[in-house]
């Protein structure tokens, strides 16, 4: 399936994304828009509820909070720099942050602690190249990509000088998922999977 739309004609910002309809939704990448396509699949959206309940459910009584899409995460390239200016702004399926003041009324400024996205066939390539390599450079400390089709999650975790991984861990539906950047988030994915079947 071919990539979603893209939009190159100029360097966009968060100043331009907040001017469009509130019925599209796009990503920001380094100033070019990458438009998010259809509605996600029934398969996907359970998924996305399952994660986010049972995460939800083990960060009771910790510092992080779990937010499901649409939540923009901004990643400004240096500190100073102006939301206005800001040319990255995603919106991961699940975004867990525990650092509070990066929560803001209109999302998270800064990288959250642990990123999770439901591979879709329109999205994938994006998700797992630019996306993926964007989320390394904000420093993004945990990054999952759910894999419906074999039930299975791709885990990468950030080295010491700030990449992931070539070659992620991999975790199928029998493996019990315990997250370095949160230890608090520990999962049974056979539970995941087989709630999330319709």
């Amino acid at each position: 399936m071919a990539d979603p739309a893209v939009k190159r004609d100029q360097h966009y910002t968060y100043a331009d994304y907040r001017s469009w309809p509130e019925d599209e939704r796009w990503e920001l990448i380094d100033g070019v828009a990458w438009n998010m396509c259809a509605a996600p699949t029934s398969h996907h959206q359970s998924l996305l509820q399952e994660l986010g309940r049972q995460i939800g459910n083990l960060l009771e009584g910790h510092n992080c909070r779990v937010f499901p899409a649409p939540f923009d995460v901004l990643l400004p390239e240096t500190a100073d720099e102006s939301w206005d200016a800001t040319d990255t702004v995603l919106q991961p399926d699940l975004t867990v942050i525990c650092d509070r003041p990066k929560i803001r009324e209109h999302g998270c400024v800064g990288a959250p602690d642990l990123v999770i996205e439901i591979l879709s066939p329109s999205t994938m390539s994006k998700d797992l190249s630019v996306k993926r390599e964007r989320f390394a450079r904000a420093g993004v400390t945990e990054c999952w990509f759910v894999s419906p089709g074999d039930e299975s999650i791709l885990v990468f975790v950030l080295d010491d000088n700030g990449h992931y991984p070539a070659v992620p861990q991999v975790h199928n539906r029998t493996a019990t998922l315990r997250s370095s950047a949160v230890p608090a988030i520990q999962l049974e994915l056979s539970g995941i999977f087989s709630r999330a079947r319709l």
